[in-house]
Formats: C-alpha cells, structure tokens, sequence
C-alpha cells in the first residue's frame, strides 16, 4: 500500500522500491569532490539490499570510498503518464577483501565500454526512499521522434 506525500505524489513500498532498483539498467551515483557536487552515471547491481557498481581507479572511486553516498534510479511510463524515483542513501565502501571481491566478480556486472574497470563499490542502504506521481499533461505529449529527417 503507498502513502500520500502530496496531492498526486505517493510512497513506493520499500519492497517495491528495491524491486525497481534491480530492475533499472541506469543509475546515478552522488558523491562530494571538494565540497561540490559530482553525480556519475552508473550500471549497477542489487545484492543482498545493497547496491554494487564496479569501476576504475579515480575520481568516482576516491569520492566514494568510506563516504556518504546517494544512489538514485528513476523511470517514466509514457501509457500512464507517471514517473517515479527511487533514492538510496548510504555509505560506499571499496570491496577490498578477497573472498568479497572474488563474489562480487560472480555478480552480473560487466563494464559498457572495454575500459579496465578491477574497483567494486559497495553502497549499504542506510536509507531508501521511494516516489512515483503523476506528470501534469504528460499523457498529451506526442511521442518525440529523434529519426533524422531527409
């Protein structure tokens, strides 16, 4: 059952939030460099109610390590014109350990792109939260078409 937060808006269940989070292909990750800001587009696994993400030595990985982290996915569904959201929040650790790491290696988790990614994250959920709400006028909205026009 969802709760009411404002007119439209409503909670997502925490089952159901989890259960979209495994389902997402995307998220993002939020970390601080300096005090600012910085959000890394991400692939991603659930397991065990936390959120892995295999990555290279660097900036996403220095930021995140040890540290407070957000973790979001999101989604729209164009037939009901609702979207929704889904926010983690916790502390990233690097999987240093090497039964942990050689586990996380047997997850489903394999880099986009043929950069060498040997770093695992490991985002505990402190915190999940979950929204889905109607979008205003969003079921009028044609489909945009990107084809290239001749």
């Amino acid at each position: 059952m969802t709760t009411s937060t404002e007119q439209g808006t409503h909670e997502i269940p925490l089952h159901e939030c989890w259960a979209l989070l495994r389902d997402a292909v995307v998220g993002r990750l939020a970390t601080a460099i300096d005090g600012h800001p910085e959000i890394f587009p991400v692939n991603h696994v659930v397991d065990h109610a936390t959120i892995v993400i295999r990555t290279a030595a660097g900036t996403k990985l220095e930021s995140a390590a040890g540290q407070p982290v957000a973790f979001e996915v999101d989604g729209y569904d164009v037939g009901s014109a609702s979207a929704w959201s889904v926010v983690v929040k916790g502390r990233a650790t690097e999987v240093s350990q090497l039964h942990d790491v050689l586990d996380a290696m047997s997850l489903p988790l394999f880099p986009w792109h043929d950069s060498v990614k040997p770093h695992f994250l490991r985002v505990g959920a402190d915190e999940v939260t979950g929204r889905r709400f109607s979008v205003s006028g969003g079921a009028h909205r044609p489909p945009i078409d990107h084809a290239p026009t001749s």
